[in-house]
């Protein structure tokens, strides 16, 4: 890309998230968000669709006959934490950085792909079509994301996933199942010895997760993770034993087990209940032979496997995530993203596509 193009297409870049991130966008409430987007892709001369608060577009010269690929990041942020400093709906840039909410995760991706997208949506002789998606509910793996948006698009082959990874590429990730877990006793009275205290019941299936290991290890993405993470009764006064505690645990699961055997194994270990709330965020890889992997490698990107599960784990076809920005910036007071680090992006989605599709 010339260097007069590069910084038209990165100011146009810019400009969007500086927008993007004026709007509060909390996942389900990504309404105004989708608009502005929309409204950016027609001002470019793209049509957009909308499915619920999903945005979506094909380049100009869509060929049925030809395989698709989509380039897909998320538009809804998670809420502010108590610790910012800044406004948070403010697009601040200071030391060559750009502050906001949203800015890291994963805007920068989100307009670096919008960027990339748009440079390419007139070429006549990509050897893919290209469909570029920006989709809503994936800090809260909802389901009118692009769980639901995939049944109104092309057929896909493969795909980008924009999220912060300093443009190395995740070739895997862990997927998560989170578990309702409950202990059950009997109620009582606190000051007599009666009852049956179900805090006290589940306090060794508590101490079971802490510190149990699954004997299979990923080169990739490490052991299976559980951490608990919430803790509680129904109880409202202080003088009732407890009859239920309910606990729930958060865990992240290799590519070496399927959850069917982590929840087996979880069962034949502890007395309480187990419900998983979905069994949907699976963990996902894309193999080390595949174009796009093979392409960022001629470019000397770097593979690893991450830690924190995206929209990714919903898409049933090979998908490599990679994008602008630093994982763990997101969910951080004053949230920022190095304004050089969306040109970089750019550039290097581009180089990277070309050495795929063109």
């Amino acid at each position: 890309m010339n260097e007069q193009l590069q910084n038209i297409v990165t100011n146009d870049a810019l400009i969007l998230l500086k927008q993007l991130i004026a709007i509060p966008s909390y996942s389900m409430e990504e309404d105004k968000t989708a608009g502005l987007l929309a409204h950016f892709l027609q001002s470019k001369g793209v049509y957009a669709n909308r499915f619920l608060n999903n945005i979506w577009s094909a380049n100009k010269h869509f060929d049925a006959n030809k395989p698709s690929l989509l380039l897909n990041s998320h538009h809804d942020t998670v809420k502010p934490n108590k610790a910012y400093s800044l406004d948070p709906f403010t697009a601040i840039e200071k030391e060559g950085k750009l502050f906001g909410l949203g800015s890291n995760d994963a805007g920068g991706s989100l307009v670096a792909l919008m960027a990339v997208f748009l440079y390419f949506y007139e070429e006549k002789d990509l050897a893919y079509n290209l469909i570029f998606a920006a989709t809503a509910e994936e800090e809260i793996s909802g389901k009118n994301g692009i769980e639901v948006l995939l049944a109104e698009l092309p057929t896909i082959e493969c795909g980008i996933v924009g999220e912060p990874t300093q443009m190395q590429m995740a070739i895997a990730e862990r997927g998560l199942l989170v578990l309702e877990v409950t202990a059950k006793g009997i109620a009582g009275h606190a000051a007599r010895e009666e009852g049956e205290n179900a805090l006290y019941k589940a306090l060794p299936d508590i101490e079971w997760f802490r510190n149990y290991r699954f004997e299979k290890v990923s080169p990739l993405l490490g052991q299976v993770k559980m951490t608990v993470t919430v803790i509680e009764t129904e109880n409202k006064a202080h003088n009732v034993i407890p009859s239920q505690c309910r606990f729930v645990v958060d865990v992240r699961v290799n590519e070496l087990y399927t959850f069917e055997e982590i929840l087996t194994t979880i069962r034949s270990n502890i007395q309480s209940e187990v419900a998983p709330r979905s069994l949907r965020m699976r963990s996902t890889a894309i193999s080390m032979e595949h174009p796009l992997v093979k392409a960022g490698l001629l470019l000397g990107r770097g593979y690893y496997g991450s830690p924190t599960t995206s929209d990714k784990a919903l898409m049933p076809f090979p998908t490599l995530k990679i994008g602008p920005g630093n994982s763990a910036r997101s969910h951080t007071a004053d949230e920022y993203l190095y304004i050089d680090e969306i040109r970089e992006g750019i550039e290097l989605y581009i180089e990277l596509l070309k050495k795929v599709i063109v």
